[in-house]
C-alpha cells in the first residue's frame, strides 16, 4: 500500500501539483528515503505525515496561476484573512501604527492579524517593514527566486516562537541551480490600467554533489501599473437608490458654507456672505451649507465630471436640499503603483562529505506610490480665523467669481438673506493642486551564514544572519504649505469658483506651483533582526518497546535582537512651515527602541505503537521588558488503517506588543460632536440639556503607545483526519479554534462609557474633577475566540491518453466572537458581517481542474468568496431614508481562472492564460469608504482589474 501511504501524504500536506505527487512517488520506489524537514517541526522525517496541517504550493503552480507576488499569493489562499494588509486594500491616508501600509502588504492568517502570522525565508526569521515596525513586508519577499511555498496552517509557537499564532508561511528559494534561465512576465487588463510585467534571471554554475560547490544568483524587475478608480465603470457612488453617495461637499466647484459664523458671537454672521445659513424658498428648511451650481437656471452638479447632487439624507443630512457631492472614492487608486528590484546570491561549499557552509545575500528595493483625491480646502482649516482681519483664505469679495455666486444666491433666496461685500466661506475640491501622493522606497537586505552537516543518524545547523529594512516616505505631488495656500486663494488669485471650461488664470497656477511641497520627506523608520540559532536533529534509537519505531527528537537555541526605529519631518522645527493636510507623524518618533529574545526549545517524535505517534514540543522564551514564557505543544497521530490517519494538536502562544504598540507618543484628537455628556452623572453619558450635569462636553481623545501594555496569551487547539481510499482519492477535514486572552486592541468609546465603573481612569478629570480628556490608547482586553473547518479533496486519473486531475480547497468560518472583559458578555458572531478591518467571510474555496496531455498543460479554477452582511448607511440605520434599491447583504463573489502551458520546444516554456474568465465585476457595497477601503466595492474580496491576459515565457539554455 506505499502508494496509498504517498497519496496521504498529499493529502496531509496540501499538496496538489502533480509534479511534486510525481516527485513522491518516485522517492518512495527507491531504497533510501531521504529524511527532510518540513514546516511545523524542527525533526526531519522519512515521512510527511505529521499532526500539523502543512500546504505547499509548488513554483510550477504558482505561474500556471500568474501569481507574480506573494501579496496575490495570500489572496488566492482561503485561510488568508480578507483584510486591509494588502497594497489594494490599505489606500487610505493613515498614520501611527498603520502608517506602515504606505508601501507594506502583510500576511493575516485566520483573522488574527498581522503581527499574529510568521513569516518566514528559508525556515528563518527576516526584519520586518521599516514603518510598520510589526510585520514583514511581503513585497520585499524575491517571488522570482522562489522553489516553493510552505503554509502551516495552524500555529506553531513552540517551534518557531510565540508569535507563531495564527499560522506560519515559509517562503522556499532555490538553493543549488546550474544553467542558467530567463523569464518574462505580462499580465495585461482588457479594460486597461494595472497592468503588471515582470523580467527574471536565474543561473548557477558548480554541482554541489560532484564539484564540491554550487554558486546560484536570481534578479528580477518586477513593475506593477498604477490602476484609477475612474478607469472601472463599478466604482461609481452616485448610487443612492442602492445606499451609497459620496459623503462630501467638497466639490470641484466649491460649496458656499456657513462655518464662518461664530455660535458664540451672533454678529459673526455678518462677515460671511450667507451668514449662518440661508432659509430655502420652496422648502422653508436652512440651508447651511449649498452650491449654486444646483440652484434653478444654473449648469447643475453634474456639469463636471464626478460631481453630481448630494444625497445627504444617507447620512442624516436631509435638509441640504441644494447640495453637490463629489465622487472622491472614485479619485482614488485600486492599484498602487509598484516597482521591485530583487537579488539573490547563494554559494554552497562542500566542506567535507558530511558538511556544508554556505552564504546567502538577499537584497530588494520597492517603491510604491500612493495617490490620493486632490485636497479638500476650507478656510477654517487654512486661515488663521481671525474675524476682524478674514485672514488667511476666506475668499474675497472682488472679482467675477464672486459677482456670479452673490447673483446666482440673490436670484433664488433673495438679496436680503445675504451679506452682500462680505467673504466666502466654502468647500472646495482643488483639482488644480492635482491628486496627493506619497512615494515610499523600500530597501532590505538579509546577509546569512550557515553550516548543515550530518554525524551518523544526526543532522545539525548552525545559522548567524543580520537582516534589515529601511523605508522612507516623501510627499509628491498634491501637498502645498498651508500659508501659501492660503494667500492665493484669500488674496483672489485662486478661485474655487470657476465654471466649467473656465480655468486659473496663469498667475494663480503659478502661485499654486510655487506653494508645492514636493519631496519633503514625511518619515522614515528601520528594523534590524540579528540572529544566531542553532538546532540538531535525529534518530535517538530507542524505542518504547510497544511496537513503535525509535524516537526521533530534535533541540535548539535561538537568540535574536530586535531593532526599530522611527523618525518624522526631517526639517528644522523652527523652520518648519505647515503643510496642508500632510500626515506627518512626529509625536511618534523612536529614537532607537530594541528587544532581546534567547529561546530554547525541544522536540520529540514518539512512535508509541506502529499506528499511533506522539508528537510533543516545549519552546522557553525570554523577552527582556517581560520575561519569560514557557509554550509546549501536544500532538498526535493515528493510522488505523494504511488509509485513513487522523491528527491533532493543542499548543499555546504568546505575543508581545509591537514598539508601536508599546512607544507611540501621545496624540490628541478635539472630539467635535454635542452628543456627550460625563458618564459620571449622566447614565450612558447621554446629553440632557434640561439637566446641568448632563450638557454636551467636547472633551480631547488621547491616542498612542502604552508602556504599560501587556502581552497577549493564546491557546490553539486543531483535530482533522485523511482519508486516501486509493491511489487515485484523498480528502482531509480539520478543526481549528484560537482563543486569545488580553488582546491588545484601541477601545472604543461606546465600550469605555458602557463600563464606566472598570474604566474610569480613563476618563481623565482636572482639579475641580471636569472631564478633559478620553484616554483611548491600547488597552489588554477580555477574550477572542476564532473557529473554523478546512476541507480539501483530489482525484487524479488517466483520461484519453492524458492525465486529469481535480483539486478542491475549502474555508468554513464558524465563530469569530470577542469581548472587552473578561465577565463581560461576548459579543454576536462577526462572521459573515462587514468590518472596517477584517471581513470574516463564512465560506470559501477553490476548485481547480488540471490536465497534462503531452507536451500541454491546461489548468481551469472556480475562486469562490462567500455574501456578507453590508455596512448600513447612517440614514438607513436611523430610518431617514428607504432607498428602494438597497439590499443589505453582499453577493458572493465567483472567477475563473484558466491558463495553458506548452512544452514541446527546447529549452522553452510558454504559459498563457486568463484571469478572470468571465469578467465577472466585484459586488457592490454600500460601506462608508472613509473607513473601509474601495468605491462601491471592496478590494478585500474582489479584484477590480477584471479580466485580465497573462503570457509566461522561460528559456532555459
Amino acid at each position: 500500500m506505499q502508494l496509498n501511504k504517498i497519496a496521504t501524504v498529499l493529502a496531509l500536506t496540501g499538496i496538489s501539483s502533480q509534479a511534486l505527487a510525481q516527485e513522491a512517488v518516485e522517492t518512495a520506489n527507491t531504497e533510501e528515503i531521504e529524511r527532510i524537514e518540513v514546516t511545523g517541526s524542527s525533526i526531519k522525517r522519512t515521512s510527511l505525515e505529521g499532526d500539523l496541517p502543512v500546504t505547499v504550493i509548488s513554483k510550477a503552480e504558482i505561474d500556471a496561476a500568474g501569481i507574480t507576488s506573494a501579496d496575490q499569493l495570500l489572496l488566492q489562499m482561503n485561510i488568508a484573512s480578507n483584510s486591509n494588509d494588502n497594497l489594494a486594500s490599505n489606500a487610505g491616508i493613515v498614520g501611527g501604527e498603520e502608517r506602515g501600509n504606505n508601501g507594506a502588504s502583510s500576511a493575516n492568517l485566520r483573522q488574527q492579524g498581522a503581527s499574529s502570522t510568521l513569516v518566514l525565508l528559508n525556515g528563518r526569521r527576516v526584519a520586518t517593514h521599516g514603518l510598520k515596525g510589526r510585520s514583514v513586508d511581503l513585497n520585499s519577499i524575491p517571488f522570482a527566486a522562489i522553489e516553493r511555498v510552505e503554509v502551516l496552517r495552524d500555529g506553531a509557537s513552540a517551534v518557531y516562537g510565540t508569535d507563531a499564532i495564527g499560522g506560519v508561511i515559509n517562503f522556499i528559494l532555490k538553493k543549488n541551480y546550474q544553467g542558467a534561465e530567463f523569464g518574462g512576465f505580462a499580465d495585461v487588463t482588457e479594460e486597461g490600467g494595472g497592468d503588471i510585467y515582470r523580467f527574471t534571471f536565474v543561473g548557477g554554475l558548480g554541482d554541489l554533489n560532484s564539484d564540491g560547490y554550487n554558486v546560484m544568483a536570481t534578479a528580477s524587475y518586477k513593475d506593477a501599473k498604477i490602476l484609477r478608480g475612474d478607469e472601472r465603470d463599478f466604482t461609481n457612488t452616485f448610487q443612492p437608490d442602492r445606499g451609497l453617495s459620496p459623503d462630501t461637499r467638497g466639490a470641484p466647484f466649491a460649496s458656499v458654507n456657513d462655518r464662518f459664523s461664530d455660535p458664540n458671537n451672533p454678529e459673526s454672521s455678518h462677515y460671511n456672505l450667507i451668514g449662518s445659513g440661508l432659509i430655502n424658498p420652496i422648502t422653508g428648511e436652512e440651508n447651511s451649507v449649498l452650491n449654486v451650481l444646483a440652484l434653478p437656471g444654473q449648469p447643475g452638479c453634474d456639469a463636471f465630471p464626478n460631481m453630481g447632487v448630494d444625497t445627504g439624507a444617507l447620512w442624516n443630512r436631509a435638509n441640504e436640499t441644494v447640495s453637490c457631492a463629489w465622487d472622491y472614492p472614485r479619485a482614488s487608486v485600486l492599484q498602487q503603483p509598484v516597482e521591485t528590484i530583487d537579488l539573490v546570491t547563494r554559494g554552497t561549499v562542500k566542506i567535507t562529505n558530511d558538511l556544508e557552509g554556505f552564504v546567502e545575500f538577499i537584497g530588494s528595493e520597492v517603491t510604491t506610490k500612493k495617490v490620493f483625491e486632490p485636497n479638500q480646502i476650507t478656510p477654517w482649516s487654512i486661515g488663521s480665523g481671525d474675524w476682524e482681519s478674514f485672514g488667511g483664505g476666506w475668499y474675497p469679495s472682488t472679482g467675477a467669481s464672486y459677482d456670479y455666486i452673490v447673483d446666482a444666491l440673490s436670484g433664488y433666496y433673495g438679496e436680503e438673506q445675504l451679506n452682500i461685500g462680505a467673504p466666502i466661506a466654502y468647500r472646495w475640491r482643488c483639482m488644480d493642486c492635482g491628486p496627493r501622493e506619497i512615494e515610499t522606497t523600500t530597501t532590505s537586505y538579509k546577509l546569512q551564514l550557515g553550516l548543515d552537516g550530518s554525524w551518523d543518524d544526526w543532522d545539525y545547523k548552525v545559522g548567524l544572519s543580520r537582516s534589515s529594512n529601511e523605508a522612507e516616505s516623501e510627499l509628491g505631488g498634491g501637498y502645498h504649505y498651508t500659508e501659501m495656500l492660503a494667500q492665493a486663494i484669500g488674496t483672489g488669485l485662486v478661485s474655487p469658483f470657476l465654471l466649467p471650461g473656465e480655468s486659473q488664470t496663469a498667475e494663480g497656477m503659478a502661485a499654486i506651483e510655487a506653494a508645492s511641497a514636493e519631496g519633503v520627506v514625511l518619515f522614515g523608520g528601520e528594523t534590524i533582526m540579528t540572529q544566531f540559532d542553532a538546532s540538531i536533529t535525529g534518530d535517538t534509537g530507542f524505542e518504547l518497546g510497544l511496537g513503535g519505531d525509535s524516537i526521533f527528537v530534535a533541540a535548539g537555541v535561538d537568540i535574536r535582537r530586535e531593532e526599530y526605529k522611527f523618525n518624522g519631518d526631517r526639517r528644522a522645527a523652527e523652520t518648519r512651515p505647515d503643510i496642508y493636510g500632510a500626515p506627518f507623524d512626529d509625536a511618534n518618533a523612536l529614537d532607537n527602541v530594541h528587544r532581546t529574545i534567547q529561546a530554547v526549545f525541544v522536540e520529540a517524535l514518539i512512535p508509541v505503537v506502529e499506528s499511533f505517534e506522539l508528537n510533543l514540543a516545549v519552546r522557553h522564551d525570554d523577552y527582556s521588558g517581560f520575561g519569560g514564557t514557557t509554550n509546549p505543544k501536544y500532538g498526535f497521530t493515528w493510522k488505523p488503517h494504511d488509509s485513513v490517519l487522523f491528527r491533532g494538536a493543542y499548543s499555546t502562544g504568546f505575543r508581545v506588543p509591537t514598539f508601536n504598540q508599546l512607544f507611540n507618543g501621545i496624540t490628541e484628537e478635539p472630539y467635535t460632536g454635542l452628543d456627550f455628556a460625563d458618564p459620571a452623572t449622566c447614565p450612558g453619558g447621554i446629553v440632557d440639556v434640561d439637566d446641568p450635569q448632563c450638557q454636551p462636553l467636547q472633551p480631547t481623545l488621547l491616542y498612542g503607545g502604552k508602556p504599560d501594555l501587556g502581552p497577549e496569551e493564546s491557546e490553539q487547539s486543531s483535530l482533522g483526519f485523511v482519508w486516501a481510499p486509493s491511489d487515485d482519492f484523498s480528502m482531509n477535514l480539520d478543526w481549528w479554534e484560537i482563543i486569545i486572552d488580553g488582546t491588545i486592541q484601541v477601545p472604543g468609546r461606546d465600550d469605555l462609557i458602557e463600563n464606566y465603573d472598570v474604566f474610569s481612569a480613563n476618563f481623565i478629570r482636572d482639579s475641580s474633577g471636569e472631564l478633559i480628556s478620553i484616554d483611548q490608547r491600547y488597552v489588554n482586553a477580555g477574550e477572542r475566540n476564532t473557529s473554523g473547518v478546512e476541507v480539501g479533496a483530489k482525484y487524479a486519473t488517466e483520461l484519453a491518453g492524458g492525465e486529469f486531475s481535480v483539486n478542491f480547497n475549502g474555508s468554513y468560518l464558524i465563530e469569530d466572537k470577542k469581548k472587552l472583559l473578561d465577565d463581560a458578555p461576548w459579543s454576536e458572531n462577526l462572521v459573515g458581517t462587514h468590518s472596517r478591518g477584517n471581513i470574516p467571510l463564512r465560506w470559501k474555496h477553490t476548485l481547480a481542474f488540471n490536465y497534462t496531455f503531452e507536451d500541454f498543460t491546461v489548468n481551469l479554477t472556480q475562486v469562490f468568496r462567500d455574501s456578507y452582511e453590508d455596512e448600513v448607511p447612517p440614514g438607513i440605520e436611523s430610518g431617514e431614508i428607504d432607498p428602494p434599491n438597497w439590499d443589505p447583504e453582499v453577493d458572493s463573489y465567483t472567477v475563473y481562472n484558466t491558463s495553458v502551458q506548452y512544452t514541446g520546444w527546447d529549452n522553452l516554456s510558454l504559459t498563457f492564460g486568463i484571469k478572470n474568465l468571465l469578467n465577472e465585476e466585484p459586488p457592490f457595497t454600500a460601506h462608508q469608504n472613509d473607513f473601509s477601503p474601495g468605491a462601491a466595492f471592496d478590494p478585500r474580496v474582489a479584484d477590480p482589474r477584471m479580466r485580465s491576459y497573462t503570457l509566461h515565457a522561460t528559456y532555459t539554455f
